[in-house]
């Protein structure tokens, strides 16, 4: 069974080296930006990132670290549950949820999203290119 073939299944499967390294790194991006680490987050992140908001705004990886610098975007905790990896060569996708307690623009709310999260390997490194997030109805939450 190839990665990808690996990769697509559900139920007992065990993860693929690449599905559980990109588990891996969700958590350590995750972490950083509720930590306030905006280096370990850059460090993750591929320099032509696209991070959507669920509002729809979209930054650059250097608007979003200026967000992040300068207090607009506080994250107070969020969890992440993963609901699949499907990886394709030097490409991740990571379907599952975001939620979580934050403040943005001195407004402090509480998100339910359902979330995708791309990651492509470069030179070896898999680096976060685009992240997601849809807003989850108020029946689903």
């Amino acid at each position: 069974m190839t990665e990808r073939d690996a990769s697509m299944t559900t139920g007992t499967t065990p993860p693929t080296d690449a599905e559980a390294t990109i588990r891996t790194l969700e958590d350590a991006r995750y972490a950083a930006v509720v930590a306030g680490d905006i280096e370990a987050f850059t460090a993750l992140a591929h320099p032509a990132l696209a991070y959507t908001h669920s509002n729809a705004a979209v930054d650059t990886l250097d608007s979003y670290r200026e967000k992040l610098r300068t207090g607009f975007y506080v994250y107070h905790r969020i969890d992440h549950p993963v609901e699949r990896i499907a990886v394709s060569g030097d490409t991740a996708v990571v379907i599952g949820e975001m939620h979580a307690d934050i403040t943005a623009g001195g407004v402090r709310k509480t998100l339910a999203n359902r979330s995708m999260a791309v990651w492509v390997r470069e030179n070896g490194q898999w680096l976060l290119l685009g992240y997601q997030p849809t807003v989850l109805p108020e029946a689903v939450r």
